[in-house]
Order: C-alpha cells, then structure tokens, then sequence
C-alpha cells in the first residue's frame, strides 16, 4: 500500500503523541446531522442519490450535500445535514438546546436506541417525512479494537474524559466506549457541550479508565 508523504506524517505524529500518552483521544465536535434509509431519502429528494460533500474520520461515513429541516411542534431548524451511507432506521440528532426550542423531548440517547423516541417532519422542497426517532446523542468514543485492548475497555464500557488543554478545565463523564476493528480513535460530543467546555475540533482528552470498585 502506497502512502504519500502528508499521510505519513500524520501517522507519525500520532504514534509519537500515543508515546507521551497512551490514553490521549482526539475530540470531534458532532453537528446537529439527519440519518435516513433509502426510502425516506427517495421521499425528500426524489430521483436522486447522496452526493458527497466531505469525508468523515470513520471509514465509509460521510457528509452529503443534501439538508433537510426538521419540524417540530414549536418551531424548526433548518438546513439539517444528511450524514451517508443510509441506514436502516432513520434518526434525527440535534442539540438539547435546540430539541427545547422545537418542543421536542428527546432523551439522551446512543445512536440506534430509539425506542420510545419522539416523532418529527423532515422537509425539503420535493417531499415530507415523518420520524420516530428524534435523539440528543450520549457522548462516546470510537475506537479499534486495538485501542480497546490497549484502554482496558469493552464495548458498552464508561470512561471518563479529563480535557487539559484550554483554559475551562472540563471532565466529561459517562463516556460509553464504542469498539469496532474499523474505527478510527476519536470522541464525539454535541455542540451544546463543547461550546460549555470551549472545546473544538483541536481539541484532545485524556482517557481515565475507572476500574473495578
């Protein structure tokens, strides 16, 4: 496999920071962004497919150029990003600041978990469809299972996230460990917690593996 020489450097520089700290995770600030199954993506935006916008970290992920708007019983948000490849369940997630401003209640929840999940439309200007599953995501950590071997961890595991490296020292909590052998090590937060935290895309934490009380 052929690796060019801006690649190489960044694996460089990874292992040279996993070296200083093996329990260093980098953080991703997670938009508001929509999931949709092929039959509700044809409903929005009929005759056409998902155009890719921009690559995500996680392999086969990606953000499309497709929004749509989210409607709810008090009012709306608007240009919602469709995240690809489509999934089998729909979902919505938005900020708790902005599911309160919708007059939607939805819970803290992993993407996926959506049983007795509120409903809301989506909207574009070919078609509307209705949701069951409206989510503020639970914070959480992609990783391989490399890193999960090297953490302690398990799938469904609870780590905190101690970050150092801004001036609003913050130490997130309940952090739910998400192993799988193709992910890439990163943490994902809403913007509701990273605009608390003063945390962005720059950011990094450092793991803090709690064990057996």
């Amino acid at each position: 496999m052929e690796i060019n020489e801006e690649k190489l450097r960044l694996i460089i520089r990874q292992v040279i920071h996993e070296m200083a700290d093996p329990y260093r995770v980098p953080i991703g600030v997670s938009n508001h962004h929509i999931h949709l199954t092929k039959h509700d993506f044809q409903t929005l935006f009929p005759g056409q497919t998902m155009k890719v916008r921009a690559q995500l970290k996680q392999p086969g992920e990606f953000a499309s150029e497709q929004t749509a708007t989210v409607i709810g019983p008090l009012g709306t948000v608007q240009h919602v990003r469709i995240l690809g490849p489509y999934r089998s369940h729909s979902q919505v997630e938005i900020a708790r600041s902005e599911a309160i401003a919708i007059g939607v209640d939805a819970p803290i929840r992993l993407s996926g978990h959506l049983d007795n999940t509120p409903s809301v439309q989506l909207q574009t200007k070919d078609g509307t469809v209705t949701v069951q599953g409206v989510i503020v995501a639970k914070r959480h950590i992609h990783m391989s299972l490399d890193d999960a071997k090297r953490f302690g961890v398990a799938a469904g595991d609870e780590v905190s996230v101690d970050v150092l490296s801004n001036d609003r020292r913050t130490t997130f909590h309940n952090v739910v460990c998400r192993p799988r052998k193709d992910f890439v090590l990163e943490m994902h937060i809403d913007t509701d917690e990273a605009n608390a935290a003063n945390v962005n895309n720059d950011t990094v934490g450092h793991i803090i593996v709690e064990k057996d009380k």
